[in-house]
């Protein structure tokens, strides 16, 4: 047998070890995907999930009436505790300048969405990075990339030693008053987890056989890291992200109740809705109940998938 022939077959051996554990983690996902299907946690997390997504693009479009326009200031007397609630023309009642709750609510779930997601995106891309960089330098890196591995994730250790809430109300008070400012803020936040949780799965996977396989047969580092540790290492991190984004909805509802949201009071935004609402729960506590609701059935059904995708991924869990 030639030179030439038996490099061939090792190169082929490579290409089999090399890529079993992509085969695994593809039936891994469908696996998984079977397992959502039978979880009724899961079917309903996304149906409320659908629902808020479907609700926050067609809002604008089905709401009856302006949701900045005072048509019916004329009725409502918020200084002797006189509302307006639900009636016939207006579903929700009036708030106190005299617009229309129902209409708000509905716009109002597109604002809350767009920060929910835009937060979680700059958390997950930005710890998606500083997690690969540095489980990619822990793995393969040697003593040097131990060492940078180090730096890196003591830097992640000091944001991750503040209260979450803490963190984001200073870098808010820092940048101002703005809608940017909660999803930058919000995001920020959001950082250490993505960056430890990639980080440590990383390094779970870069003691697996393919791994060692592909280092003995000279596989540049950076192809095993970008083809093979990583894609095989983002299962936890998209199950996080599913949970984060119900953190992200509550900690900007959060800062928008602190009066550190969207300056602009008139544009409806369900915290901002709940920080003009406290000054009239007592004789109207129906402004606060429905973006409260709002919030909560939101995050839950955020939660309840993230849940059910961590239980269907989890190799414990599987029967």
């Amino acid at each position: 047998m030639s030179v030439a022939t038996k490099t061939d077959k090792i190169q082929r051996l490579a290409e089999l070890a090399a890529t079993k554990e992509t085969s695994t983690g593809a039936s891994l996902w469908r696996e998984a995907f079977r397992r959502l299907k039978r979880s009724k946690m899961a079917i309903i997390g996304a149906v409320v999930i659908a629902l808020f997504v479907v609700l926050a693009i067609v809002g604008p479009y089905i709401a009856p009436y302006s949701p900045t326009a005072q048509t019916w200031r004329n009725e409502v007397f918020p200084n002797r505790g006189e509302f307006v609630g639900a009636r016939g023309e207006n579903w929700f009642g009036l708030d106190h300048l005299g617009r229309d709750l129902f209409s708000r609510m509905l716009v109002g779930a597109r604002q809350t969405l767009l920060v929910g997601v835009v937060a979680t995106l700059i958390g997950l891309i930005i710890g998606f990075v500083i997690g690969g960089l540095a489980g990619a330098f822990a793995t393969l890196g040697g003593d040097t990339g131990r060492r940078v591995d180090s730096v890196i994730m003591r830097f992640i250790d000091i944001m991750l030693a503040m209260p979450s809430l803490l963190l984001a109300v200073s870098i808010a008070a820092v940048m101002g008053q703005s809608l940017t400012t909660v999803m930058i803020a919000v995001g920020v936040v959001q950082i250490p987890v993505f960056a430890r949780l990639l980080r440590g799965s990383m390094l779970a996977q870069g003691s697996a056989d393919y791994v060692l396989a592909a280092k003995s047969l000279g596989v540049r580092k950076r192809r095993i890291v970008l083809s093979q540790i990583i894609p095989n290492s983002l299962s936890p991190v998209i199950v996080q992200a599913t949970l984060s984004l119900a953190t992200a909805i509550i900690e900007a509802a959060a800062l928008s109740y602190l009066g550190l949201g969207n300056p602009d009071p008139a544009i409806p935004e369900w915290g901002v809705m709940l920080t003009q609402a406290q000054r009239f729960f007592d004789n109207a506590p129906m402004m606060a109940v429905y973006p409260a609701v709002g919030i909560i059935i939101t995050a839950l059904g955020f939660t309840l998938l993230g849940e059910a995708m961590r239980e269907a991924l989890d190799p414990k869990l599987r029967g």
